[in-house]
């Protein structure tokens, strides 16, 4: 069992930045993908970004590509999601996920635990 944590969100104006955490219980930290996923109201969950267990392999969206980082540190249990350069359409409920493989995947239904969520909402 994993239990996800995420923190760091907020209301920030549109231009700012935020920095999600997203702490794992657990010893096999580095065994598992991690996703990033978004949902705002009205619309459908969204992955936003994800990394493979190593760290070595990552994924963003269209949408978010050249102003989201997302990393890893296995040692910490935790992924980080960095965001710059935020627009109202990043306004969301982001949650981190995890799967029980290292590859990463663009599968929501391939991840098997979820956090609660953090709520990131941008002004314009």
């Amino acid at each position: 069992q994993v239990q996800l944590a995420e923190s760091g969100g907020g209301l920030v104006q549109a231009g700012g930045s935020l920095r999600l955490s997203c702490a794992a219980s657990g010893r096999t930290f580095s065994r598992y993908g991690m996703g990033w996923f978004r949902q705002a109201p009205g619309k459908e969950r969204e992955l936003v970004a994800a990394i493979s267990g190593s760290g070595g392999s990552t994924y963003y969206a269209d949408s978010v590509k050249g102003r989201f980082t997302v990393s890893r540190v296995t040692a910490k249990n935790t992924v980080t999601l960095q965001m710059n350069s935020l627009t109202p359409e990043d306004t969301a409920v982001y949650y981190c996920a995890a799967r029980t493989q290292p590859i990463l995947t663009l599968r929501w239904y391939e991840y098997t635990y979820w956090g609660q969520g953090t709520q990131v909402t941008v002004s314009s």
